[in-house]
């Protein structure tokens, strides 16, 4: 088994005036691939500047980083980064006037042969779609989702909550952010979905499983998924990172 399909799309929406998101798919000297999707936080001073930096720093990162063969080394390597982005990112709002205060989410998933490994901060998620039937591997680091963590309120009483969009954690933080990580082992077939909160709260999880196993081409799917969003309202940026798992010939993938 290996991977043979990604595809990547960012698009502004219908009603942003500026794309603050940001992302896409590397594959480093190892031939290993790493997915990330980015949301500059909005009404925040330099989003879109604070978005683009944590990838540009993670692709870089990637491109030098070592070859993966554990989840423990996959681990060990996203946190790190995560947390080595997140002081660039600090030094540089309280160095540039301009960006004082400026965050963004990050979502980035280590694809191998056997397993992958995410990690998050903020609410951009990842997901699993297998048998198209899908599930959230990250956690949201959102006030609504400390709440349904609590009890006091319901997954689907926070998909209409007035303080959704309140995060918790978010990059460009000083200190410490300490990011989520999990591990997942994957099949032929599985299909890893990044993406902001543009999509995910545009879209319900089950039209977006059935849209994400759809025959058609993965860029194709994709862009259904993104003009979806858009029809629904399209009020936020809009940002998606998919890798699909396939059986190929040994020489054909990594």
């Amino acid at each position: 088994m290996t991977l043979v399909h990604f595809a990547f799309i960012s698009d502004q929406g219908k009603v942003r005036q500026l794309n603050e998101d940001a992302g896409g798919v590397y594959i480093n000297p190892s031939g290993q691939l790493l997915a990330v999707v980015a949301d500059g936080m909005g009404g925040h001073r330099a989003g879109d500047v604070a978005s683009l930096m944590a990838v540009e720093k993670i692709e870089k990162l990637w491109a030098t980083g070592p070859e993966i063969s554990k989840p423990v080394e996959a681990e060990k390597w996203l946190k790190s980064s995560i947390e080595e982005i997140n002081k660039v990112l600090y030094n540089h709002s309280i160095h540039h006037a301009d960006c004082e205060g400026m965050g963004t989410t990050i979502v980035a998933a280590i694809c191998t042969r056997e397993f992958v490994t995410l990690g998050n901060v903020g609410d951009s998620r990842g997901y699993i779609v297998s048998e198209q039937k899908i599930r959230q591997i990250t956690e949201d680091h959102s006030f609504v989702n400390a709440l349904v963590q609590s009890g006091e309120i319901s997954k689907s009483d926070a998909e209409h909550h007035p303080r959704k969009n309140l995060l918790l954690k978010s990059l460009g933080s000083n200190g410490l952010v300490n990011p989520t990580i999990s591990t997942i082992t994957v099949e032929e077939g599985d299909i890893i979905l990044l993406c902001s909160d543009g999509l995910s709260n545009k879209i319900d999880e089950q039209l977006m499983a059935a849209a994400a196993s759809q025959t058609m081409e993965l860029q194709q799917r994709a862009s259904k998924l993104v003009n979806q969003a858009n029809l629904n309202g399209g009020e936020d940026n809009i940002t998606i990172a998919i890798v699909e798992y396939s059986s190929v010939k040994e020489s054909e993938g990594i």
